[in-house]
C-alpha cells in the first residue's frame, strides 16, 4: 500500500472572485467556499484519513476542520505550507498590479519561479519551505492516508516538483480550483504518482467562467 496524500486547496473566499493577489492576506471562506468544502467533506467521509495538516491561514484551517470533522482528527498546522507572499502586490487586483508596476509584473510573468514582487517570495523560495514539509509528512505516515490543505500556488509548485515537471510554467500549465482535490500516491519520499488532479466534481461542475483569468495572463490572451 502506498502512502496517499489528499492535497486540497482551500475553498473560495470573497477575494477569489475579485482576481486579487492575496497570498499572505488572511481571509475567511465565503459561503460559496464553505459549500464547496462541505461537499468535498461528504465525498471523503468514507475514506480513511489518518492525519490532517494545513497551512495556518484562516481559509485553510477552516477547510481542514470541515473535512476532518467526520474523521475525528484534529488538523495540525504547518506554517511552511502557507501561500506565496506577494509583497507589495497583496490585496491588489491583477489589473492594478499590471498598471502600477508594469516592469516588475512583466518580469514576474516571464519567470515566476525565480522572480518575486518587492517584499514577496519567488516560487523557488516557496518550494524551499514547503517541499521539506511534504517529504516529512510522507515519511512520518508511511503507508497511511493524509489530508494536506494548502493554497493554489503552493499546491501547483509542489505537484510540479514532486512529478519532475519544469516548475517555471506552474502558473500557466497547472490549475487549482477552490476546494479542488488532488491525490498523490508515494512509493517513497521521492517517487510520487499522480492519481487525481484538480477534481471539483463533488460540487457539481467547473468554476464559473468569470474566474478563468485566475491571475494568469497566458489564458486571457485572445486566440490567433
Amino acid at each position: 500500500m502506498p502512502t496517499r496524500i489528499y492535497l486540497v486547496r482551500h475553498g473560495a473566499t470573497e477575494l477569489t472572485a475579485e482576481d486579487r493577489f492575496a497570498g499572505a492576506t488572511d481571509v475567511s471562506l465565503s459561503e460559496e467556499g464553505r459549500g464547496q468544502v462541505s461537499a468535498l467533506a461528504e465525498r471523503l467521509r468514507c475514506d480513511t484519513l489518518d492525519a490532517v495538516y494545513a497551512s495556518p491561514m484562516g481559509r485553510t484551517l477552516e477547510t481542514a476542520r470541515i473535512i476532518a470533522q467526520p474523521h475525528a482528527v484534529e488538523p495540525l498546522t504547518e506554517p511552511d505550507l502557507r501561500e506565496i507572499d506577494y509583497g507589495h502586490w497583496e490585496g491588489k487586483t491583477r489589473d492594478e498590479v499590471e498598471t502600477g508596476y508594469p516592469d516588475e509584473y512583466e518580469a514576474w510573468q516571464e519567470d515566476p519561479l525565480t522572480i518575486a514582487p518587492a517584499g514577496g517570495e519567488s516560487g523557488i523560495q516557496v518550494l524551499a519551505r514547503a517541499l521539506p514539509v511534504m517529504r516529512r509528512i510522507v515519511q512520518q505516515h508511511e503507508r497511511r492516508s493524509v489530508l494536506v490543505v494548502s493554497h493554489k500556488g503552493t499546491n501547483r509548485l509542489l505537484v510540479s516538483s514532486l512529478l519532475g515537471f519544469d516548475a517555471r510554467g506552474y502558473r500557466d500549465r497547472l490549475d487549482q480550483s477552490p476546494a479542488a482535490l488532488t491525490i498523490l500516491d508515494f512509493a517513497s519520499v521521492t517517487r510520487a504518482r499522480l492519481r487525481v488532479f484538480n477534481d471539483v466534481s463533488h460540487y457539481g461542475g467547473v468554476p464559473p467562467r468569470v474566474l478563468q483569468r485566475r491571475l494568469s495572463r497566458w489564458w486571457s490572451r485572445p486566440g490567433p
